[in-house]
């Protein structure tokens, strides 16, 4: 063992150690999103190994240029001061990082971190560091077995390129078809098994207007767990009236669930059908929504709605996936739009046959992937001439090719964090503090809103950051986001990789946790319902504040 370190640590080049403890340092530094001390260490390894591997490189170039290198008499003191000095800076920058960590904590309302774990972090990190070190080191070994035995039979660098590429091959291939395709079997086979699980709480609901009654065109054992649990929660007809001491409907809920039919365009028809049943169309809003990837409708989002339309008001959705969004969208990225363009052609192509003095209002919503999927799911030349009334996407991710054009097409002295989209009239985007009566212009006859947190690292991830600062780093800052934020290469992008993977990790109202009092502001702005006071929406906020609560701690 004490022999193996030996060669381990002769084997280190000390500018690329110096180079892999400064992205350690500054891997320290704030982000988006609050990092306990175990991610900490696991984002600090690999900030750590990528500076190590990119000094490496430099040293292979510099090599292979035939540039001279120091004498080697200086190499071990080079190392011994090299070690010294980086440790000093990393103790130096570790300390510091419980304060980096409250500049953040403090923006969404955390307790400051009551000590650091520098100890920990080190280790974890050091682990993390080894672990890839040790698999670089195998690649490495394969590339020279490779190309030694290809020099046999071609010229010597014509041998390194091709032992190069098969070398990532092979990696790539066990990666790929070993790991990935073991975890994803995994995952899928948790995902459904819990998507099965009937919850005893819940019975099957009696009304019949309830997708799964009795009276249901969708048996209540196929909605699966995601549609069980949005069809039977909300608020009643009783508590509605209760709130406004007036006569109130009840919200109608509709949901489709993978089982309930083969094909998605079989669903979407079981969907439609369902929606006649109930009365959907004969109520005065109806909206399209489209899910995350396991199949969640956000509660915060839809309770309001209902209370803001006094009960009048049916919902429709279909599952398209049991993953999470972000493996379902690594794996079937293109189904959860197919899924929701299937659904929207059904209910608007039923829609749009019906007399328009007589037909709700029409109106899309999504959060995460759903809100790219339901974005995805309509061309506006083909509902131009009969436009859905409009829109409300929470939380998009930095995929979404329709708010990435209108974010880079912003209006010139907009934030990228807020911008502003031409004269407002069509577009609008908002976040914790109400921008949505900034517009230059009033509404016209579709509305579309984003709702979106300047902490979201779903929405605000960039790859880019690899090599350059995203625009929305730059002042004015979003006021969630932390002004000892800063852009460094390649280390940023692990930051924020490692935020998107903790997105819903912070308070509500933070982060890709959506709050229900910013999702009435938007209601009120899309939807424009009527007999609603000013009053009114501060105690709907206060009550869903009240409810939300328990579920955040």
């Amino acid at each position: 063992m004490t022999r193996y370190l030996s060669e381990l640590w002769r084997s280190f080049s000390p500018g690329a150690l110096i180079l892999g403890l400064v992205f350690f340092a500054i891997s320290l530094t704030p982000s988006l999103i609050p990092r306990p001390y175990l991610m900490q260490g696991v984002l600090s390894g690999c900030s750590l190994a990528a500076g190590y591997g990119i000094g490496v490189l430099i040293r292979t170039i510099w090599i292979y240029l035939g540039v001279p290198l120091p004498s080697p008499r200086f190499e071990r003191p080079a190392k011994i001061i090299a070690a010294i000095g980086c440790a000093l800076f990393a103790l130096l920058f570790t300390w510091r990082a419980a304060g980096w960590q409250d500049s953040v904590r403090g923006l969404m309302g955390l307790d400051p971190v009551e000590r650091g774990e520098p100890l920990g972090l080190t280790l974890v990190a050091i682990l993390v560091f080894l672990v890839l070190l040790l698999l670089a080191r195998l690649f490495g070994r394969t590339f020279r077995i490779l190309s030694r035995r290809l020099e046999r039979y071609v010229p010597m660098r014509v041998a390194r390129i091709v032992g190069g590429v098969l070398a990532i091959a092979l990696f790539w291939s066990v990666a790929n078809g070993v790991l990935l395709r073991t975890g994803l079997h995994l995952a899928d086979s948790s995902f459904r098994e819990l998507d099965a699980v009937i919850d005893t709480d819940i019975a099957v609901p009696a009304d019949p207007i309830k997708t799964g009654s009795a009276a249901s065109l969708i048996n209540w054992d196929e909605l699966g767990f995601r549609g069980r649990e949005f069809v039977a929660s909300g608020p009643t007809k009783a508590e509605i009236g209760d709130f406004f001491h007036a006569d109130a409907k009840e919200p109608i809920r509709v949901y489709v669930g993978l089982n309930s039919a083969e094909t998605v365009e079989e669903r979407a028809d079981v969907a439609l059908a369902e929606l006649k049943r109930v009365g959907a169309f004969d109520r005065s809003v109806l909206i399209v929504a489209v899910p995350t990837g396991t199949g969640w409708l956000d509660p915060a989002a839809h309770g309001p709605v209902e209370y803001l339309h006094h009960g009048d008001i049916a919902t429709v959705a279909m599952q398209y996936s049991y993953l999470t969004s972000w493996l379902s969208l690594l794996v079937e990225p293109g189904y959860g739009a197919e899924a929701g363009k299937a659904l929207l052609d059904r209910v608007y192509g039923y829609w749009r046959t019906l007399p328009k003095d007589k037909r709700p209002k029409l109106y899309l919503h999504g959060l995460s992937l759903g809100a790219m999927n339901s974005e995805r799911s309509n061309d506006l030349f083909d509902v131009i001439g009969d436009p859905y009334q409009g829109a409300l996407w929470s939380g998009p991710p930095f995929t979404t090719a329709g708010w990435r054009s209108m974010t880079n097409n912003r209006e010139p002295g907009s934030p990228a964090w807020l911008p502003r989209f031409r004269d407002g009239s069509v577009v609008r985007f908002t976040n914790q503090n109400n921008a949505l009566n900034e517009a230059t212009a009033p509404w016209g006859p579709m509305r579309i809103v984003y709702l979106q947190y300047a902490s979201d690292p779903v929405t605000f991830f960039e790859p880019a950051a690899f090599y350059r600062e995203p625009a929305w780093m730059k002042a004015p800052r979003g006021p969630d986001v932390s002004p000892d934020l800063r852009w460094f290469p390649v280390v940023t992008m692990l930051q924020l990789l490692l935020d998107m993977a903790m997105g819903t990790t912070t308070p509500i109202g933070h982060g890709h946790v959506y709050a229900p009092q910013h999702y009435i502001d938007a209601w009120m702005a899309v939807t424009d319902p009527k007999d609603v006071t000013a009053d009114d929406i501060t105690r709907l906020k206060t009550l869903f504040i009240e409810k939300m609560a328990p579920a955040a701690q």
